[in-house]
């Protein structure tokens, strides 16, 4: 397994305690530069190595950025902590935005960015919780996260814990049935202490989600399963770091986060084939000088 970085781990808690200190509206300004630069490593990696999804990966960076910056309780020396909280990544296959966010966390070193998809290497295409420390299931074959981290939240609540449970789906991933049989659970169980984002960028491979198997009214269809609603701009951070705030009503909270397949990189968003190609030599020198 790979082993933690001190050093990132203490400039990650600098960070976070500096952002506590800082209205909503001067975290966002921090948030939005960290971002940036998760940004250019995710490119980077996709670019270099030839592999990845980097559409997704780039519309995803601002909730997890959130998320591991501002509203996490976690600590990064010590993963299985009990009372930490849990943040599952249903859509496994956005691997790299959320190994590069591990990292700036001191989960482990930044170098091992460098090794994602190698032959033996720890960081694969998907997250695995038996080779990363911070990642609590193996996810990748869609449908499954959402299940683990509604299981995780019942089990928190029998535990007498106040842990919360926050997962990250995609939009296409809500075409499996399995998720649905999770969120008619969770509803009925009122387990406010779940959260669950989706990152509506509205493609999926291969197409857009509503011409593939519509998904609207989303929001009306998550009510009826007795979830709190809250649908958001996905890229600003204020909206955000509201959005992760707990249950006000005793209930599942559902947010749906409107965002943009490959944000920030302009000839990559909301084209519908970057769900899963990378970018060519001269498209990644492209894309790092827009996100310079």
């Amino acid at each position: 397994m790979l082993a933690k970085d001190d050093h990132q781990i203490e400039r990650w808690r600098e960070t976070r305690e500096r952002l506590a200190s800082l209205t909503t509206a001067a975290q966002a300004e921090e948030l939005a530069e960290i971002a940036r630069q998760t940004r250019r490593e995710i490119v980077s990696t996709i670019g270099t190595i030839g592999q990845g999804h980097i559409g997704g990966d780039l519309s995803v960076v601002d909730a997890l950025t959130t998320l591991y910056y501002v509203t996490l309780r976690i600590r990064p020396d010590e993963p299985t902590w009990p009372d930490r909280d849990v943040f599952v990544l249903s859509k496994g296959h956005c691997a790299v935005s959320f190994y590069t966010t591990l990292a700036h966390c001191g989960f482990f070193s930044p170098n091992a960015l460098a090794t994602f998809m190698a032959p033996l290497s720890e960081l694969n295409g998907h997250p695995n919780r038996n080779k990363i420390p911070g990642v609590e299931t193996n996810t990748g074959p869609l449908g499954h996260g959402i299940p683990v981290a509604v299981g995780c939240a019942a089990g928190i609540r029998l535990r007498g814990s106040n842990s919360r449970v926050f997962a990250i789906c995609g939009d296409g991933e809500l075409q499996e049935g399995s998720n649905w049989e999770a969120f008619m659970y969770a509803g009925n169980q009122h387990l406010g202490n779940l959260a669950v984002m989706v990152d509506r960028n509205r493609l999926q491979q291969g197409d857009g989600t509503e011409a593939t198997n519509g998904l609207d009214p989303l929001d009306m269809k998550l009510a009826a399963f007795h979830w709190e609603i809250r649908e958001i701009d996905g890229h600003d951070f204020e909206a955000l770091i509201a959005a992760f705030q707990p249950s006000l009503s005793g209930k599942p909270v559902f947010i749906i986060a409107n965002t943009v397949k490959g944000k920030g990189v302009g000839f990559m968003e909301n084209v519908v084939k970057w769900h899963n190609v990378a970018p060519t030599v001269d498209e990644t020198a492209r894309a790092l000088e827009e996100l310079a």
